[in-house]
């Protein structure tokens, strides 16, 4: 579709797929593929294929994980206060519902307390800290947050409040809070060997312990916090999405029940991650983006069907309400940067307008950065401090640019990829210069290019039913694990094309000596180019169509580059 893309195809490395397809009994095509994932021996390869609960880490092995769970079950004998503070999104609310209800079958008085995104903002802060002193609050506990919180956690501190953080985000280079436990695998010389859990998994272990219990019933509810945060899908990520998925279809909570079919989904069919990114996730985070997080809470922690049912309506009114406002915030994002964003000397897209929802900047910062294929940065205006959302593209690490432009931003954190960030409104102009020079220092234009990972090239002869099947031990796909895509050139129609529903094109396609049909979502304008095309080149990840009772092979088109 974009003839501009780079196609990156990985090197093909025959006697290392020819090792690893006679060790673990694969095919080369398979072998390749993990190959490609980083996974070049018998060991780590086996390992991600048969993944299994069993491969759990020892939560004790974390950072003052022992001394949490001492202080939490002292705290219990003793009756004292907890409250449980996290995030706004799907992983920090997935967190609180998983650790307030293992404390509370433990015998812990604990209460909760979820930020609101616009009158409260991200993390702990004096309402908080007001509402810890009021109700004789004990020890304070951070899920998804707290790690650069070192002004609040040490008023909490002199209050006589204990804290224990658990966070999962990059700890700040003025080095870590007064807390009484940090239980972070980011942390510097941490002997955790997973690092990238999400918030809801870095609570987890934390329930873990304190139950000394792998609590396997509890990973639908952290499956859900970890994919929905775009979180790596490897190592014990992986466990947790493979397993939570598995559960997804029986889940017991009401809350999720009512979710999936107020969704549209149904009970009996395999979810995937795809589900939760964009159905599920969204619904959970809606609540939290366009008023309080608590419905969505309510939702995950409910007993009760009927209510359940009430707040699964209410989020779907929430989501609805995002995706109109988030609609508008884009088109006027676009024409401001069509008027003011000079490509030539703008690496990256500094926009700033007043009446921006800030709820949904962060969606609108990852369009904007798919589009444009830059780091977008999307502040909301108002007269005091302006809040802002970034997200990056693959060769830009955020969050270390951010600390170099620290002497114009009043807060800011997060990743690699995404980010939040607190700006003055005078100190917006200097931040776009100064953060476009580090971008223009750190990008090349082949960085602002946009690409396509291939894993293979592969002749029509190479797909079959059972190929197929095997790339399905693959999932869950996601965020460093993405789904294997292929490349075949020199292909020709073998029927006229079809337009379907939501602009999508089905045709039937050949190498010459195999066809198979292929679909394109939203390529209906692609039908007369294809037509008149003397042959073409296909991206795509085979699949099985099961949409009728016979099954077959479908080619589902990431790009076609037209000849």
């Amino acid at each position: 579709m974009h003839s501009h893309k780079v196609l990156n195809i990985a090197l093909a490395q025959a006697p290392l797929q020819e090792s690893l397809s006679k060790e673990l009994g694969i095919s080369k095509i398979l072998a390749q593929v993990l190959i490609n994932r980083g996974l070049r021996d018998f060991k780590s390869a086996g390992e991600f294929l048969n993944i299994k609960v069993d491969n759990f880490l020892d939560p004790s092995s974390l950072p003052d994980m022992d001394k949490a769970v001492g202080f939490l079950k002292a705290a219990a004998k003793n009756k004292e206060k907890v409250m449980i503070c996290g995030d706004y999104d799907a992983d920090g609310i997935t967190a609180v519902a998983l650790l307030k209800g293992s404390l509370l079958s433990q015998g812990l008085d604990v209460t909760h307390y979820l930020p609101h995104r616009i009158k409260d903002g991200y993390g702990l802060n004096k309402n908080i800290i007001r509402l810890a002193k009021q109700n004789n609050i004990k020890i304070l506990i951070t899920v998804d947050c707290g790690i650069s919180n070192h002004k609040e956690i040490s008023e909490l501190k002199k209050n006589g409040i204990a804290t224990i953080v658990t966070d999962h985000h990059e700890p700040a280079s003025i080095g870590l809070p007064e807390a009484f436990c940090i239980i972070n695998p980011k942390l510097k010389d941490c002997g955790y060997k997973f690092r990238d859990l999400a918030g809801v998994g870095v609570a987890y272990k934390l329930c873990q312990a304190m139950s000394n219990s792998r609590l396997l019933e509890e990973l639908d509810l952290v499956a859900l916090g970890t994919i929905a945060d775009s979180v790596p899908l490897k190592g014990e990520n992986r466990i947790i999405a493979r397993e939570g998925l598995l559960r997804f279809p029986r889940t017991k909570r009401p809350g999720l029940q009512a979710l999936i079919e107020n969704a549209g989904l149904k009970a009996e069919q395999k979810f995937t991650s795809t589900f939760i990114s964009f159905i599920i996730g969204p619904r959970i985070n809606a609540s939290g983006r366009m008023d309080t997080a608590e419905e969505s809470l309510r939702l995950l922690m409910s007993q009760d069907r009927p209510e359940a049912e009430a707040l699964a309506k209410s989020l779907e009114a929430f989501n609805r309400q995002r995706q109109k406002v988030e609609s508008r915030i884009m088109g006027e994002a676009e024409d401001l940067i069509n008027r003011e964003v000079n490509f030539k000397e703008q690496k990256i897209i500094v926009i700033a307008k007043e009446d921006w929802h800030q709820g949904v900047l962060g969606i609108v910062a990852s369009k904007l950065a798919d589009k444009f294929y830059r780091p977008a940065i999307v502040i909301s205006l108002n007269d005091t401090l302006c809040k802002g959302s970034a997200r990056s593209i693959k060769n830009f690490h955020l969050f270390e640019a951010l600390k170099e432009c620290q002497q114009f931003l009043n807060a800011f954190g997060g990743h690699s990829h995404a980010a939040g960030l607190v700006i003055s409104k005078e100190s917006i102009d200097d931040f776009r210069r100064h953060i476009n020079r580090l971008a223009s220092d750190a990008l090349s234009i082949e960085d602002l290019l946009p690409s396509i990972d291939i894993d293979m090239e592969l002749s029509f002869a190479d797909i079959n039913e059972m190929m197929i099947a095997e790339l399905g031990s693959l999932e869950p796909f996601g965020t460093g694990n993405p789904e294997p895509l292929f490349l075949s050139r020199n292909l020709k129609l073998k029927s006229q094309p079809q337009v379907l529903g939501r602009e999508t094109l089905k045709f039937w396609v050949t190498d010459g000596a195999f066809t198979y049909q292929a679909i394109g979502f939203g390529m209906a304008n692609l039908k007369e180019s294809l037509i008149e095309a003397n042959s073409f080149d296909l991206v795509y990840t085979p699949r099985l169509d099961t949409w009728k009772e016979e099954s077959g092979i479908l080619l589902e088109i990431e790009e076609i580059f037209l000849r």
